[in-house]
């Protein structure tokens, strides 16, 4: 296998984990176990599919580089609710809702992105829609669920 390949095969490997280990962390009770552990897991993964898509944007930046932008956007969001959740500032708890919402909404576009072609036909790096999909449909999720912690209906006891 070329390094290009094995790199490759890494990449899709830690995006897989991370699209399932997403979901498992959002519901999950919100107190140490599996919530925490989840996370965890979750923000190494992004890292790992953040430098990995680095890597293969700069071995193929003719095709890929916008794995670049998606990658820094999509790690920027889960350092952000990565470090929120260790420091616990005054207002953490939206930061860390609205940086792990917004990099699975960062690794589900490049998911789209990526296969669109084999759901349509079409070159998913030039659909406007599989590139705001996620976001038109993420946002109001991330608002609402912000909104809930604001007013005391969340995280459910």
């Amino acid at each position: 296998m070329t390094l290009f390949g094995s790199i490759l095969a890494l990449h899709i490997a830690a995006g897989a984990a991370g699209l399932i280990l997403g979901p498992i962390a959002m519901r999950a009770p919100k107190r140490p176990g599996l919530h925490t552990r989840a996370g965890e897991a979750y923000h190494w993964v992004v890292l790992t599919v953040c430098v990995t898509a680095s890597l293969l944007a700069v071995l193929d930046w003719k095709r890929l580089w916008w794995f670049l932008p998606i990658a820094a956007g999509s790690y920027a969001f889960a350092l952000l609710a990565y470090a929120a959740a260790k420091r616990r500032w005054r207002g953490w708890l939206g930061a860390h809702i609205a940086g792990q919402g917004g990099s699975y909404i960062a690794m589900t576009t490049a998911l789209l992105v990526v296969n669109w072609e084999t759901l349509t036909g079409t070159r998913g790096i030039y659909s406007p829609v599989a590139w705001a999909l996620p976001t038109v449909v993420g946002s109001p999720i991330i608002a609402w669920v912000t909104y809930q912690v604001r007013i005391g209906k969340r995280p459910k006891r």
